[in-house]
This record gives structure tokens, sequence and C-alpha cells, in this order.
């Protein structure tokens, strides 16, 4: 097969987008206990809202447009075409840095960082911070093709994105990622040590080698205490996705990739539940953000295909902290409302943890709720390894 990078566009057919109308019109909603709000998932009002708004008013055209304003691509990997937005910057000595989602999330996610992780001087920066920054779709998400056989969990991906930066020439870079793209980052460190010169985390998964017990939590501050306590209660009522996705993904799959509706209710309840919008999904995103990562998953009928990741991922035992130690550079940026927040002292038994930030605000989704913040945390961590 051709190793040849071709361009690609998001070209989404007007018959997708009638059949997506057709299909909101015709929604059949379940009932809801009275006063449940969102404790039960995804609240009914707010989703008849929601699907009203995405089927009369939210333009496609223009979120299309948006994503096209940058530069993507498709490469075949391993017998399978990867899709990826690669901004090469106009600055001298830029650092190759690439740039991994999670799920429910998508490249998306980074349009609000690209500006001014590529071109720094024009979004108050420095020319010495300039990134040529790569952004994949992880095999099975978006515009990626699906992969067709078993085994493709976090170490498979991470040695996709091996094989696109040394594709594109970049002997040298960095990675970057939370959520999926965290673990994927690592497991990047890992499959590629003489090439991967750094990661940056904006989640950071550790847990001590003798297990969580009263050793570990010696010397913590209330702060990593309370952490670990969210975990806990995450851990009790907020994981039921996991285990559904990461046993079944094909029986869930009907409904969600053959109902809009559906699908909307499972991803979004995940950005109101992990982001730092205290309750209220729309503090912290837009309904035409919300809804653009929705329809990457909806036009490409890729939601089976990228929950298959947790199957795979649990399947092979790497689903977690890694088992081996990351000797290179290392920085994490601590989000307050993360999924989980790993003590300093933990991370740095398994990370050579070189730049530790405790941010102000901000959740799961760091690029789009805290995209300034995110950037300056990565700009000043790689000014220390760049070559």
């Amino acid at each position: 097969m051709s190793e040849a990078i071709q361009p690609f566009k998001i070209e989404v057919s007007d018959a997708a987008l009638a059949d997506l109308r057709e299909r909101l019109a015709r929604t059949r909603f379940p009932d809801q206990i009275e006063g449940a709000n969102w404790d039960y998932g995804t609240e009914l009002s707010y989703l008849r809202e929601l699907v009203a708004y995405w089927r009369e008013k939210f333009d496609w055209r223009a979120q299309e447009r948006l994503l096209n304003s940058f530069p993507h691509f498709k490469t075949p990997i391993d017998d399978h075409s990867v899709h990826f937005i690669h901004v090469r910057s106009q600055h001298e000595n830029a650092f190759p840095l690439i740039v991994t989602h999670g799920w429910p999330g998508s490249v998306f996610e980074f349009h609000k960082i690209l500006g001014p992780l590529t071109d720094p001087t024009q979004h108050g920066g420095d020319a010495r911070d300039a990134f040529h920054v790569v952004c994949p779709s992880i095999p099975g998400y978006g515009f990626s093709e699906a992969p067709r056989t078993r085994g493709w969990d976090v170490r498979r991906m991470a040695e996709v994105n091996a094989k696109l930066m040394a594709r594109l020439g970049y002997a040298n870079y960095g990675a970057q990622g939370g959520d999926w793209g965290a673990i994927i980052s690592v497991q990047n460190a890992l499959v590629d040590k003489q090439h991967c010169a750094g990661i940056h985390l904006n989640m950071v998964v550790a847990f001590p080698a003798a297990g969580i017990g009263p050793d570990a939590m010696k010397g913590l501050d209330a702060d990593e205490i309370k952490g670990l306590g969210d975990l806990g209660n995450f851990q009790k009522e907020e994981t039921g996705y996991q285990s559904i996705q990461g046993t079944k993904p094909q029986t869930l799959g009907y409904g969600l990739n053959d109902s809009p509706a559906g699908l909307a209710a499972w991803i979004v309840e995940k950005f109101r539940t992990w982001s730092d919008c205290g309750g209220d999904v729309e503090k912290r995103f837009t309904r035409d953000e919300l809804l653009t990562n929705v329809m990457i998953y909806w036009v490409t009928n890729s939601i089976t295909s990228s929950t298959r990741l947790y199957y795979e991922t649990m399947k092979s035992g790497r689903f977690g902290p890694s088992t081996e130690r990351v000797e290179q550079p290392t920085a994490g940026a601590i989000f307050p409302k993360e999924l989980y927040r790993a003590p300093r002292a933990w991370a740095e038994k398994a990370f050579n943890i070189q730049q530790w930030t405790k941010m102000p605000s901000g959740g799961h989704f760091a690029a789009l709720e805290e995209p300034k913040r995110l950037v300056d945390d990565v700009r000043s961590f790689f000014r220390k390894i760049r070559g």
C-alpha cells in the first residue's frame, strides 16, 4: 500500500444532513421520573431542547468550514487510513508536537489551541515557543478508518502515532494529550523512546506500586486527598459507561449508531459531568461546540468503533497506569475537575516529572475549557526540552 499523504476535506452530503433532520424529528423520547434532574442520566427537558436546536438552528456547514480552515490529511498506516490535522508553523525552529484526543472527544477539541501553538506571535506569545502541530483522529474515531481486527489497544494506537510522525519527517518531537490521549502519549514515549523527547499530560494516571493503602497516603496534602476522594466517587457513580464499552461495545453501538438523540445523550452527559461547569454544561461549552463534536461521530458512523478501544485496552491489560516507568521529561497539568488527579509523589514514581502545574479551574476537556492555560503550560514545559 502506498505511503502517500493526501489532502483531505470534510464534505458531508446534503442527503446525510437531510436524513439526520428526519431522524431527529422522529425521536421517541423516554419518560423520566419527576424531579430526577440529571441523577439518572441525561435530563429529558435538556435533551429535548438540544435536539430541537440541532434540527432547527444548528449550522453544520458553518462548523464544517471552521474545521476545514485547518489543513487535513489522510495516510495509510498498518493498512488503515489515518486522518490527521497538520499545521506547520511559519516560525523557524518550531518544535513538532503530536496532540491526541480521547473519548468522547475528537480533533475538534483542539481548534482553539492550534493557532496559539503554531503562531504564538499572533496570540500574545514568543516565536521561540512555536510548534508544528499534528492532531490525529485515533483509528476508529471520526475520519480515521476503523480497525477491522482485534488488538487495537492504546499501545497499537501509540505505534500509529510514532509511524505518523516518522512519515512526516519528525525525528524529534513531543506528545500531548488527555483522556485516551494521555494514555496513548505515555505509550508513545515507551514505544518510540529514541524520537519522543517529552510528554505533556492533562490527565496523569499513576498508582503506588504497592497499591492504595495507608502508607501510600502519607505526606499527601489536603487537595491530593480530596482528589482521591473524588476518584472514589467517580468509580462508584460514573463508570457504567466503562463497563459497557469495555465488555459489550457492539451491543451498545446498535442504538447509538441509529439514533442521533441517543448518541447526543450518551456523549453530552460526559461533557457535563467531566467538565468544570457546576452542573450547567453550557457554562463551559456552546451548543454548537457540543453538537459539532457529536456530529463527527454521527457523520462517520464511528461511535461503535470508538468504544471498542475500551474493550481492546481492558483485554490487553493496559487500561490504567503503565507498568513501565517513563524516563522522558514529563509535565502534568492538573485541572481541579479532572476525573483523576494523581498525587505528585505517585506520579514521580512512574514518570520523570519536570513540571507540575495545579490549575485554578477547568476539567477533563482542557483544550476546550481552558485553552489559554493549557497552551501556556505546554509552552513552558517544552522550552526546557527543545533541541
